[in-house]
């Protein structure tokens, strides 16, 4: 009984450690998307489920929960962040070509359409996150003419 008492110990001990340490944070400026918005002219309505349900991990600015204090979860955090923006940073947007920009519009509609965005591990602590019907016809809506607008522009040239 006494080598589990000295086990657990440890453990307690290196999770107390381990809370001194975490990953660097996803704290940029939010007004980054401003080129996005600008560009994509979202309705309002559409502009809202993006602040509520998409730019969280998919731009410069997480606004984290109190849970993100807690290691390891601030790593899982950050790497489920780092993985979003690999897929589609809304910061980045001005530095994508033509052709990308009308494929990521194609991918952010039909990922919405399908149900796989917002991901359940978002939605699940983010309730707000979560789309209606109504929401995500607005969004498909939207990126469907968006992604008609690129495609002409891609013509055009």
């Amino acid at each position: 009984m006494k080598i589990i008492k000295k086990i657990i110990l440890a453990l307690l001990l290196i999770f107390i450690v381990a809370q001194f340490f975490g990953p660097e944070k996803n704290e940029g400026n939010i007004d980054t998307v401003n080129a996005f918005v600008a560009e994509t002219n979202p309705p309002e309505n559409v502009l809202d489920i993006l602040k509520t349900s998409c730019f969280d991990c998919h731009s410069a600015k997480t606004n984290y929960p109190w849970y993100n204090n807690i290691t390891p979860v601030n790593y899982w955090l950050a790497e489920h962040v780092k993985d979003g923006k690999k897929h589609l940073d809304f910061s980045n947007w001005s530095s994508y070509s033509l052709k990308r920009k009308e494929h990521k519009m194609d991918e952010l509609y039909e990922e919405v359409e399908k149900g796989e965005m917002p991901l359940d591990s978002y939605t699940w602590t983010h309730s707000e996150a979560n789309l209606t019907q109504e929401q995500i016809d607005a969004i498909v809506t939207w990126g469907k003419k968006v992604q008609a607008d690129y495609k002409k522009q891609m013509t055009a040239e």
